[in-house]
């Protein structure tokens, strides 16, 4: 069953000083996101992401178009229940402490005053904050509101999570700590939404990703196919700087690190390669095959010359 139909939304404003001009946000998208799945949203900034997720929030509308989450109106009110939405820069009262926020946001949803008691301790706790349930908001960092922004998307425990740059503002532990939450929720069956630009985050937690750019769809693809895909390159990792000269002009990227050095050239030229290593007695270390990335796949979607890929 698919969690998310989206059926040629399109999005234009206006624009100008008397407001006259029309600039277009969103082209027409067609997009299908499966239940179950982690979901990748990419794009550079201005690409249109968010406003996709605004208008799937019904936070403004559509110029044109439609959509279906679990096969109904994106609009009705039972659809809403199902769905959490973490935006991309929240707003939360400062002189609330996370307890109070999340027993408002919990009651909004419908949920009992025991339903919160058991549930938000447990959940201040998966994303780092339980020692931080009783400190007033306007005290904590950006990355901490970002969790407790995190904690009030899924307090209602919803089916279908949006989660739009949820990493931002995160230290490297912190990004750690959202992509186990957000690893948990898919191994509960949860289908995950979530829009980012960094591509490394999307690579260790997608099964499909789509690439807009320019408020354009460019691509749909799966994670794992897209990675294991051959470059027809290989790296090769040695120590001895002698053979540099003879390397690179075997048409090879090298990297030097102190003594060891790293080169990337194409498969065709390994033999060669090695042949050079051999003449200048350098001391082989590695030879990996260079596989595809989603860097690779974004790059290209996005129509970067492949000059500039390297």
């Amino acid at each position: 069953m698919l969690a998310v139909e989206i059926l040629g939304f399109e999005k234009t404003y206006a624009a100008g000083f008397w407001r006259k001009k029309r600039k277009v946000g969103l082209r027409p998208l067609h997009l299908d996101v499966n239940q179950g799945e982690v979901f990748g949203f990419l794009g550079p900034n201005g690409a249109g992401k968010t406003t996709t997720l605004k208008l799937l929030m019904g936070l403004i509308s559509p110029t044109a178009g439609s959509a279906r989450i679990f096969g109904r109106h994106w609009r009705e009110p039972q659809v809403r229940s199902r769905i959490g939405f973490l935006p991309e820069q929240p707003y939360f009262y400062d002189h609330l402490t996370p307890i109070e926020l999340l027993n408002y946001y919990g009651a909004l949803s419908g949920m009992s005053r025991d339903d919160l008691r058991a549930r938000i301790p447990k959940l201040l706790e998966r994303v780092g904050l339980a020692d931080q349930g009783t400190v007033q908001l306007r005290k904590f960092s950006k990355g901490m509101l970002q969790r407790v922004g995190i904690a009030q998307a899924v307090i209602h425990d919803p089916e279908l999570v949006f989660l739009d740059e949820p990493m931002s503002g995160l230290d490297p532990l912190g990004r750690r700590e959202v992509r186990e939450f957000i690893e948990s929720l898919n191994a509960e069956g949860k289908t995950v939404f979530f829009s980012t630009h960094i591509l490394s985050d999307a690579e260790a937690l997608c099964d499909r990703v789509a690439v807009m750019n320019k408020g354009e769809l460019r691509g749909v693809g799966v994670v794992a196919e897209l990675v294991s895909q051959k470059s027809g390159r290989v790296e090769i990792v040695w120590q001895g700087k002698d053979a540099i000269p003879a390397v690179q002009a075997l048409h090879a990227e090298c990297h030097v690190a102190g003594e060891t050095v790293r080169a990337s050239i194409p498969e065709s030229q390994l033999y060669a390669a090695l042949d050079a290593l051999r003449r200048q007695q350098a001391r082989l270390i590695a030879v990996n095959p260079v596989g595809g990335s989603l860097e690779n796949y974004f790059l290209q979607k996005l129509g970067v010359p492949a000059e500039a890929e390297q």
